[in-house]
């Protein structure tokens, strides 16, 4: 039997007192509302591609385990298998967004999809959480050892990445990418001028990209001047924000998923907010804020430069995702194809999601610096 005292010397014990707990029940939270939510809205998209109503639930029931598991594995690792499993992952994900390119399916103007092992993988999901902790130990080397160019080969790397998503295109998941890699690079110190420099190159590569991607036009015209289908599916986006209220129309009574054709995975936020309320969309808001601030409040307790870029660009992607598709949905920005984290349906989305909170509780973790004090030299 496991002794899961303070001063027990098992892994499991370890875990539990030093974990985090306020960022991990936030997420289970978010993935339990994720989960009631998809029982809700997926049913409506089952019938209309003639499988059975819960075929959709079954899938994520399947992706929450895989992601639960995922959580709980990668928090109990070591710094340095973190650092380790990133680079590693890192590779194979530049592997797979080139294949991507070559054998991926389109869907709605982009490939940004592969068939892998019978199931649909996004690969820009997973760089996220990976990109991040690769960028953040290159900018921590660089500051260690004056002779190491970490932060040039950080920003090479960005290249890369940026250069194959825009390719695919998916131009939000880029923008989503640059602005988090932004922030650890100022995090890192960079100058002033050179983030007034970044700054106006981003608004002119929006300018370019309005220009040359058809896709991104529309969504800006549509945002702007309100035709074609998107905005169809905004409007009935925003009536379900009436519809609902305060308190809702009630489980299973809303008509939104009956209209908009992904209101399961981009429009989840409407569904929420027509069949629940206003309260529901202000308990997701209010989850998401709480795994930010936490993550942040204890980013400043950090000595750790490696451990400090990790933990910011981890808290700053899962914010930034979520405030795009809660945007999108409510008419703030122009729509977006960008799950919401944990309670859109979708494989790769929540276990990309999984993978930022496995590996903020391990960044996270009390005491955790010093088991890896090599990171430290």
């Amino acid at each position: 039997m496991v002794n899961f005292s303070r001063h027990s010397h098992s892994a499991l014990a370890k875990w539990l007192w030093t974990v985090d707990k306020v960022i991990l029940i936030a997420s289970f939270i978010l993935i339990a509302l994720g989960v009631i939510l998809d029982v809700t809205a997926s049913p409506a998209v089952a019938r209309k591609i003639n499988v059975d109503d819960y075929w959709f639930v079954r899938k994520q029931l399947f992706y929450v385990g895989a992601s639960i598991a995922t959580i709980f594995l990668l928090s109990l690792c070591r710094l340095k298998t973190i650092r380790r499993v990133s680079i590693v992952g890192f590779i194979l994900l530049i592997g797979l967004l080139v294949l991507t390119l070559f054998f991926g399916f389109e869907t709605k103007g982009a490939k940004r999809w592969m068939s892998l092992f019978g199931f649909s993988v996004q690969a820009s999901e997973f760089m996220k959480p990976v990109f991040i902790i690769v960028t953040a130990w290159l900018l921590d080397c660089g500051k260690k050892y004056d002779y190491f160019p970490g932060a040039w080969i950080a920003v090479g790397l960005c290249g890369v990445v940026v250069g194959l998503l825009l390719a695919q295109p998916d131009v939000g998941m880029t923008l989503l990418t640059a602005a988090v890699f932004g922030l650890q690079l100022f995090l890192a110190g960079l100058p002033m001028f050179i983030v007034f420099a970044l700054i106006v190159l981003g608004i002119i590569g929006l300018v370019v990209f309005y220009f040359t991607l058809p896709h991104f036009h529309a969504r800006v015209d549509q945002f702007l001047y309100g035709s074609d289908e998107t905005s169809y599916q905004i409007n009935r986006a925003m009536e379900a924000f009436q519809h609902g209220n305060l308190v809702g129309q009630g489980p299973g009574e809303g008509t939104v998923k009956l209209l908009i054709p992904d209101a399961h995975t981009d429009f989840i936020f409407a569904v929420a907010g027509e069949e629940y309320g206003v309260w529901m969309c202000l308990i997701i808001i209010l989850l998401f804020a709480v795994i930010i601030i936490r993550a942040l409040k204890l980013s400043l307790r950090e000595t750790n430069l490696f451990v400090m870029y990790a933990e910011v660009g981890l808290a700053a992607s899962l914010g930034l995702q979520a405030f795009v598709n809660m945007a999108s949905s409510l008419h703030i920005i122009p729509t977006k194809g960008m799950t919401l984290p944990f309670i859109s349906y979708g494989g790769s989305s929540l276990l990309a999601s999984a993978m930022e909170i496995g590996m903020l509780l391990a960044l996270t973790r009390q005491n955790v610096a010093s088991e890896d004090k090599d990171l430290q030299e």
